[in-house]
């Protein structure tokens, strides 16, 4: 498991995570909370190289407005 990095927002449906430095997932990874319960997927990756942004678009019982803050991991 490699944590991904900090949800910093939502934005359209989505959770927009600033990557850790040395994050490198895929898009369709599927991405827990430290908790290991499911959060979502990964739909997008956008941004700089170095330090990317990855938009997770969430399970149905995911609330997004909880998100905001969490550490998340790939699986």
């Amino acid at each position: 498991m490699q944590r991904i990095g900090t949800v910093s927002r939502t934005a359209q449906g989505l959770a927009i995570v600033r990557c850790d430095e040395g994050a490198s997932p895929d898009i369709g990874t599927p991405v827990v909370d430290e908790s290991l319960s499911a959060v979502g997927r990964i739909v997008d990756i956008f941004g700089p190289v170095s330090r990317p942004y990855v938009a997770v678009s969430p399970d149905e019982a995911t609330g997004l407005t909880s998100l905001v803050g969490a550490k998340l991991y790939a699986r």
